[in-house]
């Protein structure tokens, strides 16, 4: 794996530089601003940048937009986004700008070395990470409409734990149920907000949208 990094925190950014060579990821750039970014991302075009989203001049959302700026010039990046807050803006401009090989994780779960390198695997090999934090908080703050009135309960559930790129194995283990059944609540959260049959990776994705847009 071909890695850069975006952090501005020295302390964190070395840390971050020390743990992921130790695990034998190739860290071609270790940067702390946007501007830095972009022009490593051009440069070393690595399969994955990990970003902090509050990074100088204003230190609000630069990481963001620079995530979403390099995506946008290279469509094939993936992108694990750090942060120590709930920034709805990734849900609505970095997720909504591509379908996969996407990242969220509050910065706590940086310390849970596990978990931090699992959704960074992840988010690499194409697939999602949505902590399950920011999810509860994004969902908190939704307001219903008429569609998603319509979900029961057990099928906002697993649309909670679908945001956070689960399979359905992994979904039907997290609330302990059936493979079975997963696939029915799926098929049904699907049918309810109006989602026509198609590549279910993508309408994965466009649920997850409409809930975290819903607020």
């Amino acid at each position: 794996m071909r890695l850069v990094i975006a952090e501005d925190d020295a302390l964190l950014r070395e840390g971050l530089v020390l743990l992921l060579r130790g695990e034998g990821i190739d860290v071609l750039a270790a940067v702390s601003g946007p501007d830095e970014l972009l022009r490593a991302v051009d440069e070393h075009r690595p399969d994955i940048a990990v970003v902090d989203v509050r990074m100088p001049p204003t230190h609000t959302d630069e990481g963001i937009k620079a995530a979403v700026a390099a995506r946008r010039a290279h469509p094939e990046l993936a992108v694990l986004v750090l942060s120590a807050y709930v920034e709805q803006s990734f849900a609505t401009e970095l997720l909504a700008d591509g379908s996969s090989r996407i990242g969220y994780l509050l910065k706590e779960r940086v310390g849970r070395v596990a978990t931090f390198l699992e959704a960074l695997h992840r988010v690499a090999a194409g697939g999602t990470a949505i902590d399950p934090d920011v999810v509860a908080q994004l969902f908190s703050r939704q307001r219903a409409d008429d569609r998603l009135a319509l979900l029961s309960t057990r099928e906002r559930e697993v649309l909670a734990v679908m945001a956070e790129g689960l399979g359905n194995a992994a979904i039907a283990q997290r609330l302990f149920v059936t493979d079975n059944a997963v696939h029915k609540h799926i098929r049904n959260i699907f049918a309810k907000l109006g989602l026509e049959p198609g590549d279910d990776t993508d309408r994965r994705v466009a649920a997850v949208l409409r809930y975290l847009e819903a607020r």
